[in-house]
């Protein structure tokens, strides 16, 4: 005889776990499937985020940038270190222990929650009926009254430039180097590109970022993106706009990168060359052909603003379908569905989810950029406030960067907020809150904010935008 469950989620990421989660909460019976393995050979639930993105990438940033520190900025707080040197393979098993402490906490709140944990592969079939094939054991027929589907994405691979494992690598490859490469290339300058080579040039390497692109994080404010790209050329990253590769070659262990930008034919050598050129969703074997469920031209699963799929019952969140692949933002569709199976109003306000790129200075925004406002015919007026202004990030001997708010002319509504700047990251949350709540640039104004901090920027920001700014010169 089969199991059944109220529902099954396939994929344990943080779309899928959290949904599986919040559905339990509500108090139906849940499976939660997912065949994530890492390179240990163990299996492990949290997906790309905790096991080979968002975590693992972090804990190297962090490692990297007190490294970097050290080395260039203690000795202005008098702090005298002598020479500094970086153990890789401690960094490495840093980042690992953070990574299994998570993974495994996955695995308890999944059983604390009463959410069965099912280690294999999983597969719709028609009539809401999943196989999921163990790790060890032969197939079995799962009944589910709604299923999620949560499979999450995978690189993007360039036809020309192969993944090796080696010397031509993914993401995940990247995370994992054991050795400082003396020369980096990387295709992509992307979230992604960007952070893994912040890494790995403030450890030594000599990098290259190769961007087909003409504008820097196109995607960004362009006042932001600017300030980032004056302070990442300070850091040394060579950041090469307009370069469109065309192959890629490996002889005796060296990358011969072939690229063409404004100049004409170009070529660069590397040691290891990471392609970060986006992810795709990832749909390998999850969907029957009876399954009924429906891929765009780019191999997203259809789903309407509420994530349903055109079959009844059947869900999709996170990477696999439209919208950013953020966790973030896959974490909450994954709770607007649960709520939504439990006869609840749910909704994802997709027009406030923040984006954070964690380079140093950390990049964070919401909502529009000055372009899309202007592009809108919208009439706006916008307000800049300077890190370089702030007592704070003197005192933190961090001072790149500048937010900038911009807000409607007629109703003052914030449109949009951007950060380039130390804790950006964090000083986001103010912005995303008070967008949610439809908050004016007035409101920022009147709220007080905490002497010194940094978060007196976003004040200040909001004060430049009616000309108000208090400690900064308004223009």
């Amino acid at each position: 005889m089969s199991r059944s469950f109220d529902l099954v989620v396939i994929g344990a990421g943080p779309a899928g776990y959290i949904a599986a989660i919040r559905a339990a909460q509500h108090g139906m019976s849940v499976a939660c499937i997912d065949e994530w393995r890492n390179r240990d050979g163990n299996y492990a639930f949290g997906g790309t985020c905790l096991n080979a993105g968002c975590i693992p990438s972090k804990a190297l940033l962090e490692s990297s940038e007190l490294y970097h520190r050290a080395q260039h900025e203690f000795g202005k707080h008098g702090i005298v270190v002598g020479d500094v040197g970086m153990d890789i393979a401690a960094m490495q098993k840093r980042k690992t222990a953070i990574v299994r402490q998570l993974t495994g906490g996955i695995g308890g709140l999944l059983k604390a929650n009463k959410v069965e944990g099912l280690v294999g592969h999983g597969k719709l079939l028609a009539g809401k009926r999943v196989e999921f094939t163990p790790v060890e054991g032969d197939a079995e027929i799962i009944e589910a009254k709604h299923v999620i589907l949560a499979s999450g994405s995978v690189p993007i691979e360039l036809p020309f430039a192969k993944f090796d494992g080696e010397t031509i690598i993914d993401s995940w490859d990247a995370l994992e180097l054991d050795a400082v490469p003396e020369r980096l290339g990387v295709i992509g300058a992307g979230v992604i590109g960007l952070e893994l080579g912040s890494v790995w040039r403030r450890l030594g390497s000599e990098v290259t970022i190769l961007e087909a692109m003409d504008d820097l994080l196109y995607m960004a404010d362009r006042d932001i993106a600017s300030a980032a790209a004056r302070d990442f050329k300070k850091q040394g990253l060579d950041i090469r706009l307009g370069a469109k590769v065309s192959a890629a070659t490996v002889d005796a262990g060296v990358v011969r990168v072939d690229y063409e930008d404004k100049s004409g034919a170009q070529s660069i050598e590397v040691d290891r060359l990471i392609v970060a050129v986006g992810r795709r969703p990832y749909t390998g074997n999850l969907l029957a052909d009876d399954a009924g469920i429906q891929l765009d031209e780019r191999g997203f699963i259809v789903v309407d603003d509420e994530c349903r799929t055109r079959v009844k019952g059947v869900y999709a969140v996170g990477d696999c379908v439209r919208g950013p692949m953020l966790a973030h933002k896959g974490s909450e569709e994954g709770v607007m569905v649960a709520d939504l199976i439990a006869g609840e109003v749910a909704e994802v306000n997709y027009d406030v989810v923040p984006s954070v790129v964690y380079t140093a200075p950390e990049i964070a925004w919401v909502g529009k950029t000055e372009t899309e406002v202007k592009q809108s015919g919208r009439a706006y007026k916008t307000g800049s406030f300077p890190f370089a202004a702030s007592g704070r990030a003197k005192a933190m001997e961090q001072t790149t960067g500048l937010v900038k708010v911009i807000s409607a002319e007629d109703d003052d509504e914030i449109l949009g907020v951007h950060i380039v700047g130390p804790m950006a990251g964090e000083l986001i949350s103010e912005a995303v809150l008070a967008m949610e709540f439809s908050a004016s640039t007035e409101d920022i104004q009147r709220t007080i904010h905490a002497h010194p901090s940094l978060a007196e920027a976003v004040h200040e920001a909001a004060l430049a935008a009616d000309k108000r700014a208090l400690n900064y010169v308004n223009r």
